[in-house]
């Protein structure tokens, strides 16, 4: 298949998808960036980490999002009580049988919304790493396979504020592109207003079925990547590890560059991004406007770079700005 019917394939089958997003915009003000980035995780299968503070609609964003699909949703609630049998599910004894039954937990659903993430302990957030990554969990000697599409959305404030518990390395790792929710423009927040006020609730109609997000899913692996982007995707992953390889004077600032799933996952946002920008072929721009989210949750600052204050979107920054792109 040539460029040109790969396009016209793409076209046809991201007017279903671009749907969500019309009907994301009824109910969320502004955020087309982060809404655009929920859909590519659909398109991926990947999970989402989304931090902001409080009250900007990060929570409504995934409900809405899940509202237009016709997939079984749940949203659980993070607190520092929470137990993984809560989430997972348990074995219950029946006196009647006298025999164990298996209670299966709210992780047995498509879309997960697990609120506020950081505010259980390590214990529970570890409960979720055989389900991101093997789409499977353990309940004492019984294994289940969870139903796909399997997709954990996850909230968090930022770990400054109080009653809070840093995510795992190995959990954020999991999480296919971690994004940062900034408040709404002034005009954007005279809307919110205006629709509060108003008493104007809308809500969504549209319910997209899994064969078509499978069906789109199929298009977006068949979108035609260059080998000069793949290399530019590796230069930028082994630039995080090796600065100094690639004439980067950043090694004092990095700790740990990304890992190989940032490679895997940049690769395939790329191909989402220019499906849903309705184009058969990734560029470099596709690989660049997404390299942000997939790599800020990845790479471990070293000590000196905190102390000038430096973040890891100023490392990736000066990574992109410095690589030679194809």
């Amino acid at each position: 298949m040539d460029i040109q019917q790969q396009t016209e394939r793409v076209e046809k089958e991201s007017m279903i998808i671009k749907r969500v997003m019309m009907e994301m915009e009824k109910v969320i003000v502004g955020q087309k960036s982060q809404m655009e980035k929920l859909l590519i995780a659909i398109l991926c299968e990947g999970h989402i980490l989304m931090e902001g503070l409080p009250g900007l609609a990060k929570t409504t964003a995934v409900k809405t999002l899940a509202a237009t699909l016709n997939t079984s949703f749940q949203r659980i609630q993070f607190t520092p009580d929470l137990l993984p049998a809560d989430i997972l599910g348990t074995q219950i004894f029946r006196p009647d049988t006298r025999a164990f039954e298996i209670r299966k937990g709210p992780i047995f659903n498509n879309i997960i919304l697990a609120d506020e993430i950081n505010r259980a302990p390590a214990k529970v957030q570890s409960a979720l790493l055989e389900a991101m990554q093997e789409k499977q969990i353990t309940i004492g000697e019984d294994t289940f396979n969870l139903k796909s599409p399997f997709m954990v959305l996850a909230t968090q404030n930022p770990i400054e504020q109080e009653g809070t518990y840093p995510l795992p390395e190995a959990q954020t790792d999991r999480f296919m592109l971690k994004l940062k929710v900034g408040y709404p423009s002034a005009s954007e927040e005279k809307e919110i207003m205006q629709r509060v006020y108003e008493g104007i609730n809308e809500s969504v109609c549209t319910k997209i079925e899994i064969d078509d997000i499978n069906r789109a899913r199929d298009v977006v692996n068949d979108i035609h990547m260059e080998e000069k982007i793949l290399d530019y995707i590796i230069t930028i992953i082994q630039a995080t590890r090796n600065p100094d390889e690639h004439k980067l004077d950043m090694s004092h600032l990095i700790s740990f560059g990304a890992s190989p799933r940032a490679s895997i996952w940049l690769g395939k946002a790329a191909k989402a991004h220019a499906f849903l920008n309705s184009r058969g072929y990734v560029t470099p721009q596709d690989v660049k406007y997404l390299a942000p989210d997939v790599l800020r949750h990845r790479i471990i600052l070293s000590y000196e770079a905190e102390a000038e204050g430096i973040t890891t979107d100023d490392v990736i920054d000066n990574v992109l700005e410095r690589i030679e792109v194809p």
